[in-house]
């Protein structure tokens, strides 16, 4: 009897013992593999056979990470204060890396992501920061992707998601953009005065070419203003338009 109960837990045990030699992984999992503590080799996808007590093995997922960058202080170049969050993409491309060279790339890319904003923003102004986010996002990647490839991260994207003002900034450049507008349509207008000017002068060179089309004009006006009956006029004639008659 006893012994059936022990052939019995000894197969149980065997049975248990083979079962967790085996792993799966998925097509998008990669599994690093330390023999007796040292690193063996990276395996996977698929069934992996591993050696009880004697190999360990550590998943890494090699898909894209989209990871929430918390909102920053940040002091910009021109001495202003705003908060600043973003969003950043990136994967494994190395598994032994990941793993071996860093104890948790999730947690240091994160911390290192926002080191990173505030050291990038703080070198531009305000201006630049609200109008060239573009390349900002891109400067940004560039500094990261060149510290995580020790670690066998690509970082793909960075996209600064908000910037926020607090409320006498926001007043202060709603007036900047108040006098940046009566600063262009004060140009406007005097670009037009200068026109409008220069067409006239022009046409005062022609008029005072030719003396018929002087008259002329002196007519056309008189004919614009006859229709008007509320008003006297007293309208200056030249000699010249005269001069036929009386000599006549």
């Amino acid at each position: 009897m006893f012994m059936q109960v022990g052939f019995g837990a000894v197969f149980v045990l065997v049975a248990v013992v083979l079962l967790s030699a085996f792993r799966i992984l998925r097509e998008y999992e990669r599994g690093v593999v330390f023999q007796l503590g040292r690193f063996w080799q990276v395996k996977g996808p698929g069934l992996i056979l591993l050696i009880p007590g004697v190999q360990q093995m550590v998943r890494v997922d090699l898909r894209t990470v989209v990871l929430d960058v918390p909102p920053q202080d940040v002091i910009t170049r021109d001495n202003v204060s705003v908060k600043v969050n973003a969003v950043l993409y990136f994967r494994v491309l190395d598994p032994q890396k990941a793993i071996i060279q860093v104890e948790d790339f999730l947690m240091a890319t994160s911390q290192l992501a926002q080191t990173t904003l505030r050291a990038v923003l703080g070198k531009h102004e305000l201006d630049e920061l609200l109008a060239e986010r573009e390349q900002l996002n891109i400067d940004i990647r560039q500094v990261l992707d060149a510290q995580t490839d020790a670690w066998g991260i690509k970082v793909a994207n960075v996209e600064i998601k908000h910037v926020d003002l607090n409320e006498s900034m926001v007043r202060a450049i709603a007036r900047q953009a108040e006098a940046e507008r009566e600063r262009r349509a004060k140009v406007i207008h005097a670009e037009g005065e200068l026109q409008a000017s220069e067409k006239l002068m022009q046409a005062a060179q022609m008029l005072g070419r030719e003396s018929g089309a002087m008259q002329l004009r002196y007519m056309q006006t008189l004919g614009s203003i006859a229709g008007d009956k509320s008003s006297t006029i007293v309208f200056p004639v030249p000699v010249d338009l005269l001069k036929g008659l009386l000599d006549k």
